[in-house]
């Protein structure tokens, strides 16, 4: 079977950023966010977004005018965002310091990931919160690991569109997008073309370690969903350190490629073929053999509006590869 590195062309205008409508200008908004409450005392005018998933979420919801800076691009931005996403000042490549951000002068700031609050990023949360300015946090990715999501799911995904969307006075926008959202994933999990029992193997990075799905992250979730079965689902941690030699043993029907573009040693979807193809352990692999490879981008393997996008490449790479017997 010939490999397959489906097109995204299923989300084309879907993610597009909601129509404008005026912001609400009512009182304080109070939202919980892992586990704590967080005011934020008027819809945000100079927002911040500390890396990109956060940043596609807020431009999705048509909020590129209201952005002060953006930063960590890890893939180039959706193509139906990109007209907003060059309004906005990038702050740094990796994370802004603290200095670099408070230059900025936000009055809200977002990540969807805890490293971005570190002391050597943007500072931490309740620093911010001491200034008066509001930060928020995926819910997937809070500081406390008790006080985060233990699954990743897409209505945990939608919410947090809701509370970016509540929080920035535009809940019609946040209907809309989630909306859409809805629609793409009910038809992709009605388009699954899934054999009984086929395993799917998670492939983010690393070719001396590899690092796999494991349970609990989002492409365990897109596996059940599309009633596949994530090789690595046993595993403890989200995306745990593998061997190639268990990776043989388990001898995964498919293999999901995260098609990474940062440059490093099997970072993309091509250096991780090159390798599985030349390594003595791994060419052996049913999927390395047969060509079973699906290609998604390596931030929709993370709770974005890219996710959506990754099930609809992986239910269709399922149609076209899935083996009929095991």
């Amino acid at each position: 079977m010939a490999m397959l590195a489906v097109a995204g062309t299923a989300a084309c205008g879907t993610t597009s950023p909601a129509q404008d409508s005026p912001a609400t200008t009512a009182g304080p908004v109070v939202v919980t966010n892992c586990g704590l409450p967080l005011t934020v005392a008027a819809p945000p005018r100079r927002a911040v977004a500390l890396e990109q998933n956060a940043t596609e979420i807020m431009l999705s919801l048509g909020l590129a005018d209201r952005m002060a800076g953006t930063s960590y691009q890890t893939d180039p931005v959706l193509p139906e965002l990109r007209a907003g996403y060059e309004k906005v000042p990038v702050l740094a490549k990796l994370y802004p310091s603290r200095e670099a951000l408070r230059a900025a002068n936000p009055d809200f700031v977002y990540s969807t990931y805890a490293s971005a609050y570190a002391s050597d990023a943007a500072g931490a949360r309740k620093e911010l919160g001491d200034l008066g300015v509001p930060a928020y946090l995926s819910p997937f990715s809070c500081e406390d690991p008790s006080a985060a999501k233990d699954e990743v799911t897409f209505d945990g995904i939608f919410a947090e569109i809701g509370d970016i969307a509540t929080i920035f006075g535009v809940p019609d926008r946040g209907e809309q997008v989630v909306a859409a959202q809805r629609a793409r994933l009910d038809a992709a999990k009605r388009n699954a073309g899934t054999a009984p029992d086929t395993s799917l193997l998670w492939y983010y990075s690393g070719t001396k370690t590899p690092y796999v799905a494991g349970h609990g992250g989002l492409p365990d979730t897109i596996s059940s969903l599309l009633g596949a079965r994530n090789a690595f689902t046993d595993a403890q941690q989200k995306w745990p350190a593998g061997n190639w030699e268990e990776i043989a043993q388990r001898n995964p029907d498919i293999i999901v490629l995260a098609d990474l573009t940062r440059g490093g040693e099997g970072d993309s979807a091509a250096s991780k073929i090159e390798f599985l193809r030349s390594n003595p352990v791994t060419a052996k692999l049913d999927a390395v053999v047969h060509n079973r490879f699906i290609t998604v981008s390596g931030s929709s393997m993370d709770p974005s509006v890219r996710s959506v996008t990754a099930l609809e490449q992986v239910s269709a790479g399922l149609r076209a590869n899935a083996p009929t017997t095991r």
